[in-house]
């Protein structure tokens, strides 16, 4: 099954794993001690030892997850400094389907993810950047993105914080209570996408009601917990001893967690800011 960021799916194990000849993961993650407090990379029944520079490491899939965020931020202060403000509707509506033919191409062609997640960083900076001068352009929000991105940092801290002591474990059943949240919400904006162009909108969704905002919370905790997935996958990636390139692949599911992530959280402080 997939994990619940779409970005990353079990399915590459099995593809780029087992059927090419490399170490497996038991199903129970007998790993040994990892940077996320959980196993020993390339260790385990079963593995075959491989050139370390062919194999995945989490301190690879950092440095990429490194590149594209800074390929992202760089991407996002252009936007904000030099795109005409009559161009950031397009640039989002275009982003946006760009973005999502980018994820469901490295979905299922990881091996393309290498070519792709730079572009998919730029794109998604555009994104974020037309998005969020738009927020902060309306009265009483100015200075709401610093927030927004100092919350992101914060979830990720907590977030590995609670992975690494094993406050929260990646077990199947949580695999598929956050995939079925995810694909919950994913469903609904994007439903929520599409019938925006024939006038209807989600008031539940984009209002500042408390429905509103309890709806976001609850959007946060889900986006908060794929960062938890994030580290799993980064983890048994590792001891799976996967080929170099799934790093991207890799780093890119990170990567779009984190985006959902900042945007909810701007979301959100824009909503309860608006209150006032």
């Amino acid at each position: 099954m997939r994990t619940s960021n779409p970005a990353l799916s079990e399915s590459a194990f099995n593809r780029l794993g087992t059927n090419q000849g490399q170490a497996g993961y038991t199903q129970h993650g007998d790993f040994g001690q990892s940077p996320f407090g959980q196993g020993t990379f390339g260790s385990g029944p079963g593995t075959q030892a491989r050139p370390v520079t062919e194999r995945f490491t989490v301190e690879g899939a950092i440095y990429k997850t490194g590149i594209l965020l800074a390929i992202l931020i760089v991407s996002g202060l252009a936007t904000a400094l030099l795109l005409p403000p009559a161009l950031y509707y397009p640039a989002i509506i275009g982003g946006v389907i760009l973005g999502l033919v980018a994820l469901f191409t490295i979905m299922f062609r990881p091996h393309l993810a290498k070519i792709m997640a730079p572009g998919y960083a730029v794109v998604e900076g555009v994104v974020l950047g037309a998005i969020t001068v738009t927020i902060e352009s309306q009265p009483g929000l100015d200075g709401i993105a610093g927030q927004a991105a100092l919350g992101t940092v914060g979830v990720l801290g907590v977030m590995l914080f609670l992975y690494r002591t094993g406050v929260i474990q990646v077990t199947q059943r949580f695999r598929m209570v956050v995939l079925a949240a995810t694909g919950a919400i994913f469903l609904t904006y994007l439903a929520s996408f599409i019938l925006g162009f024939f006038g209807i909108e989600f008031g539940f969704l984009h209002g500042n009601s408390m429905l509103s905002i309890g709806i976001s919370l609850v959007v946060i905790g889900v986006a908060a917990l794929n960062l938890a997935l994030d580290f799993d996958f980064i983890e048994r990636a590792a001891a799976a001893q996967l080929e170099q390139q799934m790093e991207w692949y890799a780093a890119f599911g990170l990567l779009v967690t984190l985006v959902w992530l900042y945007l909810e959280i701007l979301r959100l402080l824009a909503k309860l800011q608006s209150r006032d």
